[in-house]
Formats: structure tokens, C-alpha cells, sequence
């Protein structure tokens, strides 16, 4: 096993792709039945628990991963699995325009982030700051492009004198804060999880990569169901 100029060990290129595949997939799930879900019990700040919900598992992918060009391609399975409204339902593909815009703000601007920390991410601060800002400006870059591409009634209450500031006070705060808490979370628990995963790889590959298809297998099954059963 080599290791790269950090002294960590050199992942498997078939284990960064696998990664890629099945924490794209969670999220891609995870936005398309918590969106719904919060939606329905009333809760507030939707937009701030999937933007920390995507952090936690970008969080993951780091820790685990140790690559930040890897949180470029998680975003594209996300967001690929969140159109598969468009053949399940017959929907326009701009029906999820803005939500996949956010998904992919939040990724590239976390890659950036985290490539510029470096080491330094190793230290829980630096992780708290770097979810939290990355979240918070890929808010700015949302709000310009979303009010042009596909808003929806609630972003457009937002397009007035002041307005900009309102949606940051509102929503930028509170990606910031859910990023926060989760993207240092999802870190603590990738890098726990890399070992005793990076170990039953090479133990048993046979175990390790039939079980990372089935689980983002899983995902995109469970994901058509429930679109077509739940709807938007």
C-alpha cells in the first residue's frame, strides 16, 4: 500500500469511484425524501437541513476519501438521481433546476474550501469554518442564478429592494449553521470509517464492492418508488 506525500495511505482508484457512486446516491436520496418529508411535518429551515444533510455526506467523503475532486462528481450522481422525476413523472427537467443548482453551488464551493485548507482540516475549527462558509457562499451565487433559472413562489418573495439581504439573514444563516454542525460530523465519521472499510476491501472485495453497489442500487430503487408514489 503506498501512501501520498501526507503520510495516508493511497486509496483505490475503484474505491474513489465506488464512493463517489454511493454517497452521490444517499444524497441524491436524501433529497428527494427529506424535502417532502420536512415539508410535511411544518418544519422550518427545509433548505438549511438538506444543505447540512449534503455537507454531513460531502463530510464523509472527505474524511474517508481524502480528495476533494471527489466532492466535483458526488454532486453529479446526486443530481442525476434527483431528475429521474423527469422520466418517472413526465416533469420538465428545469422542475428541479434550482435544487440541483444548490446541490451543485454547495459541492464546488466546498471543493475550493477544502483545498485550500489542506492540513489544516484536520483540526476540528478549521472543519466547523469550512462548512459553514462554504455554505454561506454558495447562498450568494443561488439567489442571482436561481431567481433566472426556475424559481419557485418562495425564492421569488425575495426578488425586491433589500432582498438579497433578507435571503442571507434567512437562509444563508441557517445553510451556514446546519453546515456547521454536520460537515465536521461527516468528516469525524468517514475518517473512523476508513480503516475497518479500507481493511474489509482487502480482506474480502468480493463482500466489500457487491455490498457499495447494492447500497447505491438501493438508493436509486427506493428514490423511483417513492417519486412515483409521493410525487414532487
Amino acid at each position: 500500500m503506498t501512501t501520498d506525500g501526507d503520510g495516508n495511505r493511497r486509496a483505490n482508484p475503484a474505491n474513489l469511484w465506488i464512493g463517489i457512486a454511493v454517497l452521490g446516491s444517499l444524497w441524491g436520496l436524501s433529497e428527494v425524501v427529506l424535502n417532502d418529508a420536512v415539508r410535511a411535518t411544518g418544519l422550518p429551515f427545509r433548505a438549511g437541513i438538506l444543505a447540512g444533510v449534503g455537507m454531513l455526506l460531502m463530510g464523509m467523503a472527505v474524511g474517508f476519501l481524502r480528495r476533494p475532486w471527489v466532492l466535483l462528481g458526488i454532486p453529479v450522481v446526486a443530481v442525476v438521481l434527483k431528475q429521474l422525476v423527469v422520466p418517472v413523472l413526465g416533469v420538465s427537467v428545469l422542475c428541479k433546476a434550482n435544487s440541483c443548482l444548490g446541490v451543485g453551488l454547495q459541492a464546488v464551493v466546498l471543493a475550493g474550501v477544502v483545498g485550500l485548507a489542506g492540513r489544516r482540516l484536520r483540526k476540528t475549527g478549521v472543519r466547523v469554518a469550512s462548512g459553514a462558509g462554504a455554505a454561506l457562499i454558495s447562498a450568494v451565487p443561488f439567489y442571482f442564478i436561481g431567481l433566472r433559472v426556475a424559481p419557485c413562489p418562495y425564492l421569488l418573495s425575495f426578488d425586491r429592494p433589500g432582498g438579497f439581504a433578507a435571503f442571507m439573514a434567512v437562509e444563508g444563516i441557517s445553510w451556514a449553521v446546519f453546515s456547521a454542525l454536520l460537515f465536521p460530523l461527516g468528516y469525524r465519521l468517514g475518517a473512523g470509517a476508513r480503516d475497518p472499510l479500507s481493511a474489509l476491501g482487502t480482506a474480502r472485495p468480493g463482500l466489500y464492492y457487491a455490498a457499495s453497489v447494492a447500497a447505491a442500487a438501493v438508493c436509486w430503487i427506493v428514490a423511483g418508488f417513492f417519486i412515483a408514489g409521493v410525487g414532487l
